[in-house]
C-alpha cells in the first residue's frame, strides 16, 4: 500500500488530491515554489 504521496502540482487540482489521500490514510508531502510559499496546498 501507499505510505505517502509527493505533490508537485498547484492550486485546486494539489487541494483535492492532497484531500484524497488523507482521507485513504496517506501522507502528503508537497513541494512548491517561494511565489506559491502562501498558497493553500501549502
Amino acid at each position: 500500500m501507499i505510505e505517502s504521496l509527493l505533490i508537485a502540482n498547484r492550486g485546486e487540482i494539489a487541494c483535492r488530491i492532497i484531500r484524497t489521500a488523507r482521507a485513504l490514510g496517506i501522507r502528503t508531502i508537497a513541494v512548491y515554489s517561494d511565489a506559491d510559499a502562501n498558497a493553500l496546498h501549502v
